[in-house]
C-alpha cells in the first residue's frame, strides 16, 4: 500500500431507484472529494467479492438493501473474512449490518428504543396501540413493512421472523450522522409523511446524549454510522434504527462548509483505518 495514494473499492449500486433519494449523485460527488487523497474505483456491490483484491480496502458505501444481492453479499463477506481483507464499515457491526436483532436486545436491556417483541408469547409486553408495525428481521428501506391491529398479530407467520411494534404517534423523525465516534451533523423530517424532506437540525445536549449511547454500544472503531430516531409523544427520543452497513447520509441536505468538514473526518478515519 502507498502510503500517500492508498486504493479503495468504494462499493455502490448507482442504479438503484431509493424512494425520494438519488444514491448516485451521493456517492459521485463523495467519490469525486475523496480522490483527492485516494486512488478510487467503484464497483456494484455483485462484483466486488471479484475485485477486491487488487485494493488496499473495500469502502461499503450505497449499495442498497442486501436482501437484491443476497447470495453475493455473503459471498462478499466470507472472501474478505478469509483474505482479511479491509472492509470499511468493518463487518462485526452491531446494529441493521447484523440485522434487526439489536432491537430486540436493545428492548430487553431498557434502552430507549420502539418497543419490539418477536415471539407472539412477548406480544402482552407490548404497549397498547391502534396498529402495530410488523417487518422481516433482515428487512430493510421498508420492505415488507406492514401495519397491522392487534387482533391480527397472534396470527401472523412469526416462524418467517417477524418483528412487531406498536405504531408511535411521534411529531417527526431525526437522524445522527458519525463517522467513527465524532458527531458530524443531524437532519430532520418536519412532516412524518414526507420521511426524506430533511432539514438541518440542531441537537440539543440531551438529543447528542441519545445517539452517542448508540455509537458506544456498537462499539465500532472506524465507519460511518446514521442513528435514526422518532420524537415521542412524551418528548423524549426512541431509537427506530442504527444504521451502520450503508447508511445514506442526506450530504445534498447540508451545506458546503458541512460537506467539506465530513470528507475531512472521513479522510482522517479512512487514513487511521488503513494504518490500524
Amino acid at each position: 500500500m502507498s502510503a500517500d495514494r492508498p486504493r479503495l473499492l468504494y462499493v455502490t449500486d448507482l442504479a438503484y431507484p431509493a424512494r425520494g433519494r438519488r444514491y448516485c449523485d451521493e456517492d459521485i460527488d463523495l467519490t469525486a472529494r475523496l480522490r483527492a487523497s485516494f486512488d478510487l474505483a467503484l464497483c456494484h456491490p455483485r462484483d466486488a467479492a471479484a475485485l477486491m483484491d487488487a485494493f488496499d480496502a473495500v469502502v461499503v458505501r450505497n449499495s442498497g438493501p442486501v436482501l437484491h444481492h443476497q447470495e453475493a453479499y455473503d459471498r462478499f463477506r466470507a472472501r474478505a473474512a478469509a483474505r482479511s481483507t479491509r472492509v470499511y464499515n468493518p463487518l462485526h457491526g452491531r446494529g441493521d449490518m447484523a440485522g434487526k436483532q439489536y432491537l430486540l436486545d436493545l428492548t430487553a436491556d431498557g434502552h430507549p428504543v420502539i418497543p419490539t417483541v418477536g415471539r407472539p408469547e412477548d406480544l402482552p409486553l407490548l404497549p397498547a396501540s391502534e396498529l402495530y408495525a410488523v417487518k422481516p428481521r433482515a428487512g430493510a428501506d421498508s420492505i415488507g413493512l406492514r401495519f397491522v391491529p392487534h387482533a391480527e398479530l397472534a396470527g401472523l407467520p412469526w416462524g418467517d421472523g417477524l418483528l412487531a411494534q406498536p405504531r408511535i404517534d411521534f411529531a417527526y423523525e431525526v437522524s445522527f450522522y458519525f463517522v467513527d465516534d465524532l458527531f458530524q451533523y443531524a437532519l430532520y423530517a418536519p412532516d412524518p409523511e414526507r420521511r426524506w424532506v430533511l432539514e438541518p437540525y440542531e441537537p440539543t445536549p440531551a438529543d447528542l446524549d441519545f445517539a452517542r449511547r448508540f455509537i458506544d454500544w456498537n462499539t465500532l472503531r472506524h465507519g460511518v454510522q446514521r442513528v435514526d430516531a422518532c420524537r415521542a409523544p412524551d418528548g423524549g427520543l426512541l431509537l427506530v434504527e442504527l444504521e451502520d452497513l450503508n447508511p445514506y447520509l442526506s450530504l445534498d441536505r447540508v451545506g458546503e462548509p458541512v460537506r467539506e468538514r465530513f470528507t475531512e473526518a472521513l479522510t482522517r478515519s479512512l487514513r487511521s483505518f488503513l494504518e490500524a
